[in-house]
């Protein structure tokens, strides 16, 4: 029985994940019907904090967009690529990585990935170097920031542990834009230079030749500059109140003092901001509901309610027998477990739903808090098959056809610093953790 659930969940993440979009969630609650009223299996609760969590940091985020923050941002960006064009392909990254670590989601990489692929094309630089680490750097800067949908999970299910916000931090900053820039060391010596590529001089034959378009005038305006400032000032607050548990109120409950969790207090504080903003930069309130940040967050929800939901009843259900499986050999080397997360990110096309699948068997096979942190990286596994968002933008926005899908599929131009990035992360995040814990 356990094998034919297996297969259901499986086969539900893969229709799921081909159907795309909130295609994912609501397969997850096809499996879960199954577990529930075929198999007899008990559901788990829904993760409600996980999710209202997403949703306040998407609301924020969607604010700063309609406020014209996130254009005030992209102009910053384009005036630091353009400054030094021939190292763009370490300074791609570095911006992809900032962009997501400070706005908690990858989706803002859209808003930079043509102006890098145009700069890297006027300088002469192989654009699929710069691209490709790109696209990978805003992955894995989800797993380092404070507000990602992901990180937002990992506190939450930690949160019984003497880990806070501030040791994840300290663990995956590090160690995640480290394994970057080693991976855009590795980008940079990918393919012939774009002069000697034979399909950039094809395109040339045949007239396809994108005009220079040259820098770009964005019409920067004080109240955009001020959304930028109240977005960041929220994320400073989380990890202050993150690291500092005193900072948080408290009551005494049946005779326990408890403390306001921080799913609340990322709740509480992001909405917060998103009134500040709305209230004093006056954007357009529909725009919020109807920007890109917002409409990839709400997707990011259905998927994490259904695919999450139907995870955890499975493991919940199987528990006994899982952990009697593999127990010994995730006691004896932790870091195996670094593969299930790897491997179920591919499948699920979202470290959130990741972490709240997988994560909690980790915590119950009695893996250390610690090298849990320092795996988290591994979640960033959804460029191994390519057809993420952003690794399809990348590809469509470079027009020398550098920046490609091979022959085979999984010869792409995102392999290799995925690849280098995500065990490196996890390399470095296990040494970290090793030094701190």
């Amino acid at each position: 029985m356990f094998w034919l659930q297996f297969l259901i969940l499986l086969l539900c993440i893969f229709i799921g994940a081909r159907l795309g979009g909130v295609g994912l969630g609501v397969m997850g609650g096809v499996g879960l019907s199954i577990f529930v009223f075929g198999f007899g299996l008990q559901p788990t609760e829904p993760p409600i904090d996980v999710m209202l969590m997403i949703v306040a940091v998407i609301t924020a985020a969607s604010s700063l967009q309609a406020a014209g923050g996130m254009d005030y941002l992209v102009s910053i960006a384009e005036k630091a690529l353009r400054k030094n064009p021939k190292h763009i392909t370490f300074i791609a990254p570095m911006v992809t990585y900032l962009f997501t670590l400070c706005a908690g989601t990858g989706h803002v990489a859209y808003s930079v990935l043509p102006v890098i692929a145009e700069v890297a094309r006027e300088s002469k630089v192989r654009p699929e170097r710069p691209m490709s680490i790109a696209v990978i750097a805003s992955q894995q800067a989800i797993t380092a920031s404070p507000i990602s949908a992901a990180t937002v999970a990992l506190v939450a299910l930690l949160a019984d542990f003497n880990i806070n916000l501030i040791d994840i931090l300290l663990i995956c900053i590090p160690s995640t834009f480290i394994a970057c820039m080693i991976a855009a060391f590795v980008a940079s010596k990918m393919g012939k230079e774009l002069e000697e590529d034979p399909i950039y001089l094809e395109r040339l034959e045949k007239g396809i030749t994108p005009l220079i378009s040259g820098e770009k005038e964005i019409h920067v305006t004080k109240k955009a500059k001020l959304s930028v400032a109240l977005f960041l000032l929220g994320a400073v607050l989380v990890v202050l109140l993150g690291s500092a548990e005193s900072l948080r109120p408290g009551w005494t409950i049946e005779g326990e003092f408890v403390r306001l969790s921080m799913p609340h207090t990322i709740e509480m504080v992001m909405l917060t901001i998103s009134a500040l903003i709305i209230i004093i930069c006056k954007p357009d309130v529909e725009e919020i509901a109807s920007g890109t940040v917002f409409k990839a967050g709400v997707t990011a929800v259905v998927a994490i309610f259904g695919i999450a939901w139907m995870g955890d009843t499975f493991f919940n259900g199987n528990m006994a027998l899982i952990q009697e499986s593999i127990h010994e050999m995730v006691t004896s080397a932790p870091w195996l477990f670094a593969f299930a997360l790897f491997i179920l990110s591919i499948l699920l096309y979202s470290q959130a739903a990741t972490v709240r699948a997988l994560m909690p068997l980790g915590i119950s096979l009695g893996i250390a808090p610690s090298l849990l942190i320092a795996m988290f990286p591994a979640v960033n596994g959804y460029f191994f098959i390519p057809n993420y968002g952003t690794v399809v933008a990348a590809i469509n926005f470079d027009q020398t056809g550098t920046t490609r899908i091979g022959n085979y599929i999984l010869n792409h131009s995102f392999m290799i610093p995925g690849l280098v990035a995500t065990i490196g992360a996890v390399g470095i995040g296990l040494l970290i953790s090793s030094l701190l814990f």
